[in-house]
């Protein structure tokens, strides 16, 4: 996946999980890559950012398979932020979706419109 896609999207992924449940660095990690290629050295740096902002409250907790962990809690504030990113987020991909699927959704027939139009 383009990097300048995922770049403007990550935050709002780390949001849209922890919007869910408390989670751990790790386990944020490894659930956005089951959608998109990601690595600690994208996600960790969102997360310290957004808890300095006090978007996120964090707490250690005991694993069973070492140390404690750290997990990052949603505050109200971060709640308000993500609510005002999302919305942006859905006007912002229902016109990129109108515009790019304004030719048709299949490439095919782009690309057949497309060669008769510059055939003519």
């Amino acid at each position: 996946m383009n990097s300048q896609f995922k770049r403007g999207i990550i935050e709002l992924c780390v949001l849209s999980i922890l919007v869910e449940k408390d989670s751990y660095g790790y386990d944020i990690i490894n659930e956005l890559s089951n959608f998109i290629d990601v690595s600690e050295n994208a996600i960790y740096p969102i997360l310290r950012r957004l808890t300095k902002e006090a978007y996120f409250l964090t707490y250690l907790k005991e694993s069973s398979e070492g140390a404690p962990r750290k997990y990052y809690q949603m505050t109200e504030k971060g709640f308000i932020y993500y609510s005002r990113l999302r919305e942006e987020w859905d006007e912002f991909i229902g016109g990129v979706y109108q515009i790019i699927h304004k030719g048709g959704k299949q490439n095919e027939e782009i690309f057949r419109r497309f060669k008769e139009r510059i055939n003519e």
